[in-house]
């Protein structure tokens, strides 16, 4: 018998709408007037555009190569309120971030003391009068809300997880961005969002990261605006539980001589999908994507990136690697849009993909869409095995079979855990790869 691929309006309506009926209230005690009117006019015209959208198809281009119709065979519910009775869930706060749990912030086990002058890091719902102005303008304006999961998550919106810098403004300590969701007896969905700024002249480095117990849904937005000559670090870590779901979108917009780099690992989740898009709003803009999917078992990992150059002398660089073994399925597409504005232009893209095993999948499609006539572009793909010469020198050298295995292994994905900036996440993630 043959799986279903298809996604019936009926049945995708039925879905979207019974998440719509599940939002939780907007907590207007906690915010200001004007704000609290803004942000609910903004729910309520995202809701009305759900409404009108139906879930992807494989019939859809962007989605051909992944099938979320069992997304329509999970019964969600709301998540339940939180209570943080289990220590081993979350770690004490020792370095400076924000935790979520199920959507919700959780002010005890975040830790946002010791940050310089020039900064907020906080909650939507902690958010002073005073910052508001900044705010207002920019939350929802990216370009992509008209996204369904995109849609669904601004029509949702609680509470947001915020970091804002004043111009000039230098922060030597990663900032951490936990979401947590910690289901129970039945599938719940939880619905981040995140806003991070960095005003002219200003560094940031970011990590933000997904976990979880138990089966949930994750439909998360994050998004980043630099002004110009500022740099943003970012990490991206996903590692959600095995029977959980991952959308994801990180969406970006780079001002003139500004410097992006996103480093995005992804490990967990029973299917996820990530979509970072980039938007150069400025000259001489630098971009650099670096990418590690490690699938395993049945998991499908999906990720779909898309730059935008739209001005001269801008720069762009991308490198995914994907690790997959047992019956997992990768996917990669990747676009780069170089439109006849973006003259002196240098953009390079690169998948590399490495099958752990014949029952392994892996679809990839590095794309470059260029009509500027004065350009440096270049993209490719592989699709390789563990040379078995390698194995056999390394064993003839004293190594077992695993420890040739696991050498090789190590060697494929040191090129992108060294570009993480912070020595710590290093040594989990290569934890992390070791044990599986």
């Amino acid at each position: 018998m043959t799986q279903t691929t298809t996604i019936s309006s009926v049945n995708s309506d039925r879905f979207l709408n019974n998440i719509l009926q599940q939002r939780s209230s907007l907590p207007v005690d906690k915010l200001d007037r004007e704000t609290g009117e803004w942000l609910q006019n903004i729910r309520e015209q995202s809701a009305s555009w759900v409404s009108r959208l139906t879930l992807p198809t494989k019939k859809d281009e962007e989605w051909r190569f992944t099938d979320i119709s069992s997304l329509l065979d999970l019964e969600i519910v709301a998540p339940t309120s939180f209570t943080t009775e289990n220590p081993d869930t979350i770690p004490e706060a020792e370095d400076t971030r924000l935790v979520f749990v199920n959507g919700s912030y959780a002010r005890e086990l975040s830790n946002t003391a010791g940050l310089p002058e020039g900064i907020y890091v906080g909650s939507l719902t902690n958010l002073p009068e005073t910052y508001c102005k900044y705010f207002r303008p920019f939350l929802g304006t990216q370009p992509g809300k008209e996204e369904v999961f995109t849609s669904l998550n601004t029509a949702s919106i609680t509470d947001v997880a915020i970091i804002w810098t004043a111009p000039n403004t230098v922060v030597e300590k990663p900032i951490h961005l936990l979401f947590v969701s910690v289901a129970g007896d039945s599938v719940t969905i939880s619905q981040p969002r995140a806003w991070i700024v960095a005003e002219k002249n200003c560094q940031l480095t970011i990590i933000e990261e997904y976990s979880g117990t138990s089966s949930y849904l994750t439909n998360s937005v994050t998004e980043v605006w630099l002004g110009e000559n500022a740099q943003i670090n970012h990490t991206r870590l996903q590692q959600e539980s095995d029977n959980a779901y991952h959308i994801g979108k990180t969406v970006v917009t780079q001002q003139r001589d500004s410097r992006y780099t996103l480093t995005e690992i992804n490990f967990g989740g029973k299917l996820s999908r990530h979509t970072p898009e980039i938007h150069q709003d400025g000259e001489q803009t630098e971009t650099y994507l670096n990418g590690l999917t490690v699938a395993k078992d049945e998991q499908t990992a999906d990720t779909h990136s898309s730059i935008n150059l739209h001005h001269p002398h801008g720069t762009t660089d991308q490198l995914h690697k994907c690790l997959v073994n047992d019956r997992a399925h990768s996917i990669f597409n990747g676009k780069v849009f170089v439109p006849k504005a973006a003259q002196l232009t240098n953009a390079s893209q690169l998948n590399r993909n490495l099958l752990l095993s014949p029952k392994g999948r892996v679809n990839t499609k590095p794309e470059l869409q260029i009509t500027a006539d004065n350009v440096k572009c270049s993209h490719g793909a592989t699709v390789s095995q563990l040379e078995a010469d390698e194995i056999f020198y390394l064993r003839s050298r004293g190594l077992t079979e695993n420890d040739a295995r696991q050498l090789l292994i190590d060697a494929f994905v040191a090129e992108i855990i060294e570009r993480i900036p912070v020595k710590s996440v290093q040594e989990t993630i290569q934890s992390l790869i070791s044990n599986q």
